[in-house]
C-alpha cells in the first residue's frame, strides 16, 4: 500500500470513528458510563474494605482509593477521596454482610454500563443471557477488587519490605532500583490488562487480541492528554464553585469522568472502524483478483 492509500485509509477510519460515535449517541453513552462509574466507586471500595477486612488487611481500601485517584487532577479527586475516607472509617470485618453483598451488586452496574457502551461501539447486538452477563459482571468486580488489593501492596507496602530487606541483607542494595522499576512496571501493566479484558470480555461478538491493541493504546494516550489538559484548565480558568456551590467538587469529578468515558468509548470505536476498514480492503482485494 502506497502512502496515498494509507492516508486515505486513515481518513476513512477517523471519519468512521467520529461518525459512528455521533450516530450512536456517544455523548449520551459517555454520560451514562460516567454517572454509573461515579455511583459504582463507593460500593466497589466498600466491598474491597469488606474483602480486605475478611483477610485481616486493615486500611487497604483507603490506600487503594488514594492510589486510584492519584492519576486524577487534584481538584477533581480531592472531594471524592475525602468522602471515601469518611465512608471507609466504618469497620467492615465481615465479608458476608448484606451491605458488602449489596455493594458488590451495585458496583457491577458500572460494568454493565461499560458493556452497553462497548456493544454500541463495536456494532454488536447483545443476545447473551441476562443472568450470565450479570454473573460475569460480579466476577469482574471481585477480580477487580483483588487486583486493587494487590496493586496496593505493590505500590505502597513493597517499599517497606524492600527497606527491611536492605537493612537485613545489605548485599541486595545494588538490585533495589531494578526491583523498584519492576514493581511500578507491574502496577502500570494492570491498567493495560484491565482494558484488554474489558474490550475482550464485555461486548458481544469475538475479536482477536491484536484487534484490541489500537483502541487500548489510543485510550491510554488520550487519557493522559485529557487528564493533563483538564488539570491545567481547572488550575487556570475553571471556577465551578461560583456555578455549583457546594456541589462543585462532585461536578468537577463528574465532568472528568465524562471526558474519560468519551475517550474510552472512542477507543472501542477506533477498533471497530479499523476492523471495518480491513474488511472493506479485503473485499476490494478479492473483487479485483
Amino acid at each position: 500500500m502506497n502512502w496515498k492509500s494509507q492516508v486515505r485509509a486513515t481518513y476513512q477510519v477517523l471519519k468512521d470513528v467520529i461518525g459512528h460515535f455521533n450516530r450512536d449517541d456517544g455523548f449520551a453513552m459517555a454520560s451514562h458510563v460516567a454517572l454509573s462509574a461515579l455511583l459504582a466507586v463507593f460500593p466497589l471500595l466498600i466491598f474491597i474494605a469488606a474483602l480486605a477486612g475478611f483477610f485481616g488487611f486493615e486500611g487497604v481500601a483507603t490506600r487503594a482509593s488514594d492510589l486510584v485517584f492519584e492519576a486524577w487532577p487534584e481538584r477533581a479527586a480531592e472531594p471524592i477521596v475525602q468522602e471515601i475516607h469518611r465512608v471507609l472509617t466504618v469497620p467492615r470485618g465481615d465479608l458476608l454482610t448484606f451491605g458488602a453483598v449489596a455493594a458488590l451488586w451495585f458496583a457491577s452496574n458500572g460494568i454493565e454500563a461499560v458493556r452497553a457502551a462497548l456493544n454500541r461501539a463495536y456494532r454488536q447486538k447483545e443476545t447473551r443471557n441476562f443472568l450470565l452477563l450479570r454473573f460475569q459482571s460480579l466476577v469482574l468486580v471481585i477480580l477487580g477488587a483483588v487486583v486493587l488489593i494487590v496493586y496496593t501492596f505493590l505500590v505502597v507496602l513493597a517499599p517497606l519490605a524492600l527497606a527491611a530487606l536492605q537493612a537485613w541483607v545489605p548485599a541486595v542494595e545494588p538490585f533495589i532500583v531494578s526491583i523498584d522499576i519492576a514493581r511500578y512496571a507491574i502496577a502500570g501493566s494492570l491498567l493495560i490488562i484491565g482494558l484488554t479484558c474489558i474490550h475482550w470480555l464485555l461486548p458481544a461478538g469475538k475479536r482477536r487480541f491484536v484487534d484490541l491493541l489500537p483502541g487500548i493504546f489510543a485510550t491510554l494516550v488520550m487519557w493522559m492528554v485529557a487528564g493533563a489538559a483538564f488539570g491545567a484548565y481547572l488550575a487556570s480558568f475553571a471556577n465551578y464553585v461560583s456555578t455549583y456551590g457546594g456541589l462543585a467538587g462532585i461536578m468537577t469529578a463528574l465532568v472528568f469522568l465524562y471526558i474519560c468515558s468519551m475517550v474510552f468509548i472512542l477507543g472501542g470505536e477506533l477498533n471497530a472502524a479499523i476492523l471495518r476498514q480491513k474488511a472493506i480492503m479485503r473485499g476490494q482485494a478479492s473483487g479485483g483478483s
